[in-house]
């Protein structure tokens, strides 16, 4: 368990869903993998004391804050961990480079990408290592879908369709919780989880030249939490648009909390000019590939269960055929966060992704508005 290895002391500011899942991920890291640094759970911190204290008995953090700047300022801790809604990642991730210290930061990385643009210039005036948790780039099926369109198995890429559907908000009676306001958000459906296909893109595909969107709003009023009424919602619901990337490719994406039965379906299929892959986060350790050169009467999606040794992080697990999920990814992406740490190096997703992915958020935004295609570099122009 690195008895004799340097440590990585991390701070996490939130503690709710994400902080469960980045917790459990620096808990089970040294269990599964070997890295040069063990990461320590410091400390955690939130405005409610009780509930934070209740978090750190349960997740394993050594100690409690009640102000992240408190957090930050702490001459014991060397990683800052952000699990906190959208508008408050800007404040606490430059403040946290301005510490020196290194950070990690939940998704979208801001709420506008000059937020997000001035998180990138903060870590990189600082010399801190950096990333986002664009988690789905680490299931090991993704992982070599990337490594088989590097090799060129695929060729040259004509297409991406992806789709992150799901149906959590449906019921009209669903509180007009954070996540549904454009001040503590940006973004709705398009955002939250558009977010993720258009990294996965990024990953696989390349640089985003333009594109054409819309958005929609099913449910415009819901109830407030209090109970005291009703209010606006003032992001979108679904959202959809069409791509072009620099390389040529075309793509089209979808992202909506309204697609009764999908409860967490993140899937896309690429096409190239030797063959296709496919992949679904609700059967995430499969990944079908098509080949052009296979011979007549063979052809045809073959299914590939990545839980090889040869698949990427596979070998740390079990043998052959014996499936790891969801909280893996997270495992994944502390090993190669606490590895850039050791190396002083930003790993991917890093906030240049992260700022990148959000120029793509605002354009999505900017075309639905004006019925026009635009460029990332007319957003990028405006900063």
């Amino acid at each position: 368990m690195g008895i004799n290895k340097n440590r990585v002391r991390v701070g996490m500011i939130g503690h709710q869903f994400m902080g469960k899942v980045h917790s459990h991920a620096y808990r089970d890291l040294p269990f599964y993998f070997d890295p040069p640094a063990v990461p320590v759970q410091q400390a955690i911190s939130g405005r409610n004391e009780a509930a934070v204290r209740e978090a750190a008995e349960q997740f394993g953090w050594d100690s409690v804050e009640t102000d992240w700047r408190r957090l930050v300022e702490r001459d014991d801790i060397d990683l800052i961990d952000i699990v906190t809604p959208n508008h408050t990642h800007a404040d606490m991730a430059i403040a946290a480079a301005e510490a020196g210290k290194h950070v990690i930061s939940e998704k979208p990385l801001a709420v506008t990408a000059a937020q997000a643009k001035r998180m990138k210039d903060a870590v990189e005036e600082n010399n801190v290592v950096h990333m986002v948790s664009h988690n789905y780039r680490y299931a090991p099926a993704v992982q070599y879908a990337a490594q088989l369109i590097r090799e060129g198995r695929l060729g040259r890429i004509y297409h991406i369709r992806a789709q992150y559907l799901q149906d959590f908000i449906m019921d009209p009676a669903f509180p007009l919780v954070w996540r549904l306001k454009k001040e503590y958000t940006g973004s709705g459906a398009l955002g939250d989880i558009g977010a993720h296909i258009i990294d996965l893109a990024r990953f696989l595909v390349g640089e985003f030249h333009s594109v054409s969107g819309m958005l929609q709003t099913f449910i415009p009023e819901r109830p407030l939490e209090d109970g005291s009424g009703t209010g606006e919602v003032t992001v979108d619901d679904a959202a959809g648009f069409l791509a072009r990337f620099n390389n040529g490719a075309m793509g089209v994406f979808e992202a909506t909390r309204f697609a009764a039965g999908s409860r967490n379906k993140n899937q896309f299929e690429i096409n190239g000019e030797k063959g296709s892959i496919r992949w679904d986060l609700e059967n995430m350790n499969n990944l079908e590939v098509y080949f052009e050169d296979d011979e007549p009467g063979m052809q045809g999606f073959r299914m590939i269960h990545c839980t090889e040794a040869e698949h990427p992080y596979m070998q740390a697990y079990w043998p052959a055929g014996h499936i790891i999920g969801y909280e893996h990814t997270f495992i994944h992406q502390m090993a190669e966060l606490i590895n850039g740490i050791h190396e002083n190096k930003s790993p991917h997703a890093n906030f240049n992704d992260g700022f990148e992915n959000q120029v793509v958020l605002e354009a999505v935004q900017e075309s639905a508005a004006s019925g026009s295609w635009m460029t990332t570099e007319q957003i990028k122009a405006g900063l």
